[in-house]
């Protein structure tokens, strides 16, 4: 009979163990948290809580309610998004425009697909009115730096 030279360890009581454990237990409360808090941060009222999308809504239902649509009321949704923040970013700064952007993204994702395009345009304003240190200050991640690709294309 033959004794093996390397010591018996006791199965299930190292470290990694007590890691899995520990997961097990605070995983399912975090995805829990997560999507409450994802829930709660939705608009379910139905009215936009942006005044840039109730623009955009009131150039969109508009055309429906007059028996002569105005100019506003047969643009696109996108187009009428565009012009406003377009303005605000005069009237405000571009911090607003893109926040705007990005709430009116985030509560009508049939605007996603033109996020990018009135992003480079906000950067391409902004270098106009701002000029490009100043408009570089104001760029973030909204439409995958669209933005700031707006404002080096307005400056280059």
């Amino acid at each position: 009979m033959k004794h093996s030279t390397t010591p018996q360890t006791r199965r299930g009581r190292g470290p990694a163990r007590r890691v899995g454990r520990t997961l097990a237990l605070v995983l399912p409360v975090v995805l829990v948290f997560s999507g409450t808090l994802a829930v709660a941060g939705v608009n379910w009222s139905g009215s936009p809580s942006s005044p840039v999308l109730a623009a955009a809504d009131t150039a969109v239902s508009g055309a429906s309610s007059s028996r002569a649509p105005s100019r506003a009321a047969e643009r696109a949704p996108h187009e009428v998004l565009r012009d406003t923040l377009l303005v605000e970013l005069q009237e405000e700064n571009p911090g607003v425009a893109l926040t705007h952007l990005q709430q009116a993204v985030n509560d009508r994702p049939s605007l996603a697909r033109h996020c990018t395009s009135i992003a480079r345009a906000l950067g391409k304003a902004a270098v106009r009115v701002y000029g490009p240190t100043r408009a570089q200050s104001y760029s973030r991640p909204v439409c995958d730096t669209s933005f700031a690709s707006g404002v080096l294309t307005a400056h280059g």
